[in-house]
């Protein structure tokens, strides 16, 4: 595994500039407590636990970059790693955008993560990091999916949908992060898609938009995004098993 004496230096922004209002009122979700600990930090520290990562930089919500700094700095994180704090957009997009911008110029392989995947494990990272490095423009960590997919034509709210189409389930992944970009690459996606409207949720979606190529590499099942309060559930008891094994 390369380290950062390497010519190839990489960097993870993490957007956490927004609220997450699925899992209810009060805190951003970033900034939910997970094990006693905000999701945003163990966010920070699954990809710090990469040696191929030397710099991690947050997005934070444009009024409490200050907050999250000082949020940072009171948790121990690793030291070989540096650590930035930007203020963020009105959208995802806009907010990858500015982290993005703020990153050194020896960095050529950009990680872009969920705050919201706290649990990703240092081996998937590595993974999407290997993958660029070989060649790779986009990378995208993915799972197959257990359930069969309906494709509906949206109707009225509560009311039946009909089913337009089965998809293949074989063709078919639920894409996790982080995603994996040569900075190049990802730069050029920003620019070509306008930042009007909501902003784009997936990054390998902008780099598809250029026409270049994205890959899969698998996914873990731990990398699941906390969304809804029964995904907070779930998180515990990864988090708690995790201790109890490692010590982590």
């Amino acid at each position: 595994m390369s380290d950062e004496s390497s010519p190839h230096r990489t960097a993870a922004v993490i957007p956490a500039a927004g609220r997450g209002i699925r899992l209810g009122p009060g805190a951003p979700k970033a900034l939910r407590t997970l094990g006693g600990t905000p999701m945003l930090i163990h966010a920070v520290r699954a990809m710090a636990a990469s040696r191929t990562v030397s710099l991690v930089v947050v997005v934070a919500p444009p009024d409490d970059a200050a907050a999250v700094k000082l949020l940072l700095d009171e948790h121990s994180l690793p030291t070989r790693t540096d650590y930035l704090v930007v203020p963020g957009g009105e959208t995802r997009q806009e907010s990858v955008r500015l982290g993005v911008e703020a990153l050194p110029d020896d960095i050529t392989t950009v990680l872009v993560h969920d705050a919201a995947r706290p649990l990703v494990p240092v081996d998937t990272v590595d993974a999407v990091v290997d993958a660029v490095r070989a060649g790779a423009p986009a990378v995208v960590p993915a799972m197959p999916l257990a359930d069969t997919v309906k494709e509906v034509e949206p109707g009225e709210k509560d009311q039946p949908e009909p089913v337009v189409a089965t998809p293949e389930r074989a063709r078919l992944r639920a894409v996790q992060t982080p995603q994996g970009f040569d900075r190049d690459t990802l730069v050029r996606a920003h620019l070509n898609v306008p930042l009007a409207g909501q902003g784009a949720t997936d990054d390998a979606g902008l780099v598809e938009q250029l026409g270049a190529p994205v890959v899969v590499v698998p996914g873990h099942e731990e990398a699941f995004k906390v969304t809804r309060p029964l995904d907070l559930v779930l998180a515990e008891a990864v988090l708690a098993r995790r201790r109890a094994n490692d010590g982590f």
